[in-house]
């Protein structure tokens, strides 16, 4: 069997009496594209956030590609290629979406010159094929803060794609999104699908069951199954602890 690309051992993040990760343990597959689900309080951005080293676990192990990332800063984990989006979207408001994609891209290539045409040229081609990948194609010249939610959304994928990520860890990236909106994110991750592994926290169960080769239940920090859809949607254990009756 191959090794993963993402290896989550045994993790525990307490706070107090509260058992956010609790003994977790799960793999991602290159390639593949996990979707972690579960109700809010779960333990899902927890989780997130102790894989980019914002949150430092207090037991367990997580490797990318065999090595233990545990010692490494966002930055180092970045630079090995962990990618992440927010619930929450976190842009440059006053900068364009290209200037915000190229920024991104001119962080990956440290060499950036302001006075060397060629080489900031070569930036902003990199930055356009970014905006394009996130169907953004035609708003470069926008303002990022005069951008719509969805595009904001998008322009912030696109970042993320600007750092040319191994993982990319995707926090909802549907939430607040209308019908035509959604389904725009959904087109555009299901066209990145393959040429990335990516780990999708959703609460659009739809969108997860479009997307996800695997998905994996997060409940009270506990992972209760991981399967295709149909394994989750028939899973007594995650009818009664999530989806309800119907299987949503």
């Amino acid at each position: 069997m191959a090794e993963p690309l993402l290896q989550i051992d045994n993790v525990v993040k307490r706070y107090g009496g509260l058992i956010a990760t609790d003994h977790l343990s799960l793999a991602i597959a290159d390639g593949e594209l996990h979707a972690l689900i579960g109700p809010n309080g779960a333990g899902k951005t927890t989780l997130i956030s102790q894989v980019t080293g914002e949150i430092r676990p207090d037991s367990g192990a997580i490797l990318l590609r065999g090595r233990s990332l545990l010692h490494l800063g966002t930055a180092a984990r970045t630079r090995l290629g962990l990618a992440r989006t927010f619930q929450i979207v976190q842009l440059l408001n006053e900068a364009t979406a290209l200037g915000n994609v190229a920024i991104a891209v001119a962080a990956r290539h440290p060499t950036f010159d302001f006075w060397n045409r060629a080489r900031n040229n070569a930036i902003e081609s990199k930055a356009l094929s970014y905006l394009a990948q996130a169907g953004l194609s035609d708003r470069g010249a926008a303002l990022a803060a005069n951008l719509s939610h969805g595009e904001q959304k998008q322009l912030e994928l696109a970042i993320a794609l600007a750092t040319q990520p191994r993982l990319l860890l995707l926090d909802e990236p549907l939430a607040g999104l209308g019908v035509a909106e959604s389904q725009r994110m959904i087109e555009i991750l299901a066209g990145l699908k393959g040429r990335l592994t990516m780990l999708l926290v959703e609460h659009d169960l739809d969108a997860v069951y479009a997307l996800a080769d695997r998905i994996s239940v997060l409940v009270n920090g506990r992972l209760i199954a991981t399967g295709g859809a149909e394994d989750i949607r028939s899973n007594a254990q995650v009818r009664d602890a999530y989806l309800g009756e119907d299987g949503a």
